[in-house]
């Protein structure tokens, strides 16, 4: 009994690692071809700006998604028999670390990409990043969370 949970655990742990590598791998390709901001248009800048912002609401919405999905396990969890409560219990956790994997490489991916992005918006000047959608967002965030605190 001990030999299979051993490997069911390897075997998802391998799985959560590939998937890892998987989510990986697209961003390593896509850094491979960095846009020059001494080429870029304004028009391009602002398309590029409007991509940037649809892969961080993605982001989002998919940490939503997954977030319902455990809910949903947990309460399977919490409403089984005794007997079957350690093997979800078991499910759960593999669910959250593989998650928990997948989801940190995106933002890694993610923070990069933005870090770039704003180096883009600096070269093309000041303006330029007064401009983006994705600063217009971040100004209406932090403005929210500073009357917070007055």
């Amino acid at each position: 009994m001990k030999n299979q949970t051993n490997t069911k655990l390897i075997v998802r742990s391998s799985l959560a690692l590939a998937l890892a590598l998987a989510v990986w791998s697209p961003a390593q390709a896509q850094s491979a071809e960095p846009a020059k901001a001494g080429n870029m248009t304004k028009a391009k800048m602002m398309e590029h700006c409007q991509e940037m912002k649809e892969q961080k609401q993605k982001l989002k919405e998919d940490g939503k998604a997954q977030d319902d999905r455990l809910t949903g396990q947990l309460s399977e969890m919490n409403r089984a028999p005794e007997d079957k409560k350690m093997g979800l219990m078991a499910t759960v956790l593999t669910n959250m670390v593989e998650q928990r994997i997948t989801m940190d490489a995106r933002k890694a991916k993610m923070e990069e990409a933005m870090m770039k992005h704003m180096m883009e918006h600096m070269q093309m000047g000041k303006e330029s990043m007064s401009q983006c959608p994705m600063m217009k967002g971040m100004d209406e965030n932090s403005a929210g969370a500073h009357k917070e605190h007055q």
